[in-house]
């Protein structure tokens, strides 16, 4: 599809491992972080990236002859999802209680507790930050992208950060807790948050030992 109004530039993702990519923050989701993560048969876009047109053609050169699909992590992670789904036609993935949202993107599907895609990844419900905010677990890439459940704080540190748009404070500290549950006990993947991630001070991906509680 043409678009009718002419995108800025932009500049391309970053890439941090032969797997993923980093995109630069998106101004249409508080300064947020969208990943690209090559899984196999089906690599993923985590988020809406800017809108822009270096982020359109690094979509369109990562995906190749694939079809990839789009998982949205929370409400706050939409940005101008449409538009970029309206290019591409690729599926999207997002909790039930946020679908509403997305009324004009298809297709679209959606999940309730947790789900797993045909990559193998596997997503759980994390209420709190928003409705319906979940987090994604790589485990063959070892990572976990933890949406705006852990926000980066420090150097080397990610966690819960409470402020005036957070849906429901308690329940995002029991979906911590469900989380921790929730991943394997011999696992400590690495972090990746999709919050803006200027408090890392040019770090990326934080390890699994720099998750703290509130």
């Amino acid at each position: 599809m043409t678009m009718t109004t002419a995108l800025e530039p932009g500049r391309p993702p970053q890439q941090l491992r032969n797997d993923l990519w980093l995109f630069p923050p998106n101004r249409d989701c508080q300064g947020g972080s969208a990943w690209w993560l090559a899984a196999e048969p089906e690599p993923v876009l985590i988020d809406c990236p800017p809108l822009t047109e270096a982020t359109l053609t690094a979509l369109r050169d990562l995906a190749g002859d694939r079809t990839p699909r789009i998982l949205l992590t929370s409400r706050e992670g939409h940005g101008r999802l449409r538009r970029v789904q309206e290019r591409f036609g690729w599926p999207v993935l997002v909790q039930e209680q946020e679908a509403y949202l997305l009324p004009n993107v298809e297709p679209l599907d959606t999940f309730a507790e947790e789900h797993v895609t045909s990559s193998g990844l596997r997503l759980l419900w994390t209420t709190g930050p928003t409705p319906g905010s979940c987090v994604v677990y790589a485990p063959v890439a070892d990572l976990l992208f933890c949406g705006r459940l852990l926000t980066p704080l420090s150097p080397g540190r990610l966690g819960p950060l409470r402020h005036g748009r957070t849906f429901h404070w308690p329940h995002q500290l029991e979906s911590l807790r469900r989380l921790r549950d929730w991943l394997p006990s011999e696992v400590s993947p690495q972090l990746a948050s999709g919050a803006g991630l200027g408090a890392l001070r040019g770090e990326r991906l934080v390890p699994f030992s720099g998750w703290c509680e509130a």
